[in-house]
């Protein structure tokens, strides 16, 4: 089988297409023939060599991937040759609160990841995709979507009426805006095109911001709310969270995802949310439970991902680059199988 592993902190021109066995399964594993993967900002991270000396090489790249399976170890009970599948992105997070045992089994980070024609999975590290979803609708989902539904549903517990401030148009903030809507909230959204401002309108966007031309759209979003939003689902990291502790109501939720702003012009005004009484909720994508529980969601709502660009698999380094850009809206695929 063809597989790419970054040999080093290189880079994408770190990354190479070696040739190895297809694995067979052991008792209790899944052998998945890979369809599709999706690219997510911790990826870029990740093969920059951003994650740390305990990263190891070579590495298998990517944490979203999903397929069919191709064959079953001894003691698999649940799932069938032919299942199309999603892996989750923490395999040794079945369920409860993370701990650094259960947060040190990710993807394409701790484990080699999904860039592959072929990966073993654990049985109970699987759940089986959606009818509705296509193979790379379905990758879309176990970090970025996980990541947005911990950050909304299971820890935002955002209630209809409610009022949700999503950043950009990424993943998983457009996944934000996509459950926040399915929650029955309002949604504020920004970013710094006009274009992509109209396209979130046409998901469900109730007010949009150019924050380009508003650089205080935090203030715009409080008057526009009267008291502030209920949750901010904050993927700039310190570089837009005063921003967001202006636009978050008393009481409020920060949700902390990403650190796609850099460092802000100025410190974060962290005594105005203690005043608040505010909450910065630091948000790592969830538990294989979690994945379960939004795979339900989505096939109830028959909710689709949006998707942006689908690369072929020799197209890999292509993809990461388009990625770096910031040019996508939605997830960004490789096609695999």
């Amino acid at each position: 089988m063809k597989v790419y592993e970054l040999q080093g902190p290189d880079g994408i021109d770190g990354m190479r297409l070696v040739e190895k066995p297809v694995p067979t399964p052991g008792p209790g594993q899944v052998l998945v023939g890979l369809k599709a993967a999706t690219l997510n900002y911790r990826d870029l991270l990740t093969v920059k060599g951003g994650y740390g000396s305990r990263q190891k090489f070579p590495l298998v790249p990517l944490s979203d991937g999903a397929g069919v399976v191709e064959a079953v170890g001894a003691n698999v009970s649940r799932l069938r040759v032919g299942d199309r599948v999603i892996g989750s992105f923490f395999e040794g997070w079945l369920g409860g609160d993370p701990d650094e045992e259960k947060m040190h089994t990710a993807l394409g980070g701790a484990l080699d990841g999904v860039l592959a024609e072929y990966r073993l999975f654990p049985e109970h590290a699987i759940v089986k995709t959606p009818e509705h979803l296509s193979d790379a609708e379905a990758a879309a989902l176990p970090c970025a979507g996980l990541t947005a539904w911990s950050a909304v549903v299971k820890l935002g517990d955002v209630k209809p009426g409610q009022t949700v401030l999503t950043q950009g148009t990424g993943g998983v903030s457009i996944f934000a805006l996509q459950f926040a809507k399915m929650s029955g909230a309002r949604v504020i959204s920004t970013s710094s095109s006009d274009a992509k401002i109209e396209r979130l309108k046409s998901l469900g966007a109730d007010l949009t911001v150019n924050y380009k031309a508003t650089p205080n759209w935090g203030k715009v979003a409080r008057q526009a709310t009267s008291q502030g939003v209920d949750l901010v689902v904050e993927v700039g990291g310190v570089g837009t969270l005063n921003e967001s502790i202006r636009a978050t109501k008393i009481g409020g939720t920060i949700a902390f995802i990403g650190v796609l702003a850099g460092q802000p012009e100025t410190p974060p005004r962290i005594s105005l949310m203690v005043m608040q009484q505010q909450r910065l909720q630091g948000t790592t994508v969830g538990s294989i439970e979690d994945l379960q529980a939004m795979v339900n969601a989505i096939t109830q709502n028959k909710m689709t991902p949006v998707m942006d660009k689908i690369f072929a698999f020799d197209e890999a380094k292509e993809a990461f680059a388009y990625m770096a850009s910031g040019k996508h809206f939605g997830k960004v695929s490789i096609a695999i199988g």
